[in-house]
Order: C-alpha cells, then structure tokens, then sequence
C-alpha cells in the first residue's frame, strides 16, 4: 500500500483497514513470539502501512478543522 492509495480512501475506509491492520500486527508478533512466523518483513510493512494511514487521518482532521 502507497500513500496515493491510501490518500484515495475515505475517512471510514481508513479507520477499518487501521482496525485490520492492528490486528494482523498482533497476531504477527503472537506469532514470532511463539516461533512460527515465518515472513518476518511483514511486521515492518504492517508498522509502516499503520503510520500512513494515520498520518493521512490526521492530515483529514486538520483540514476539516480550518
């Protein structure tokens, strides 16, 4: 996931792929805590696919607030 499409979501989209997101990065580290994990760089591009979506939510906010 990029910023672009990130930025082509909606504010609903956005707070339920967040919600998806946040449980897929912990069943990932449930995971890699009980050894099974086997695709490690998936922990990394979850962290950064969380950041996005919220720095866009919040870039949604302030623009809604002015």
């Amino acid at each position: 996931m990029n910023a672009s499409e990130v930025r082509d979501m909606t504010s609903d989209e956005l707070k339920d792929k967040l919600l998806q997101l946040k449980k897929e990065q912990f069943n990932l580290r449930f995971q890699k805590a009980s050894g099974q994990l086997e695709k490690t760089s998936r922990i990394c591009e979850v962290r950064r696919d969380i950041a996005r979506i919220k720095t866009v939510l919040g870039e949604n906010s302030r623009a809604n607030a002015s």
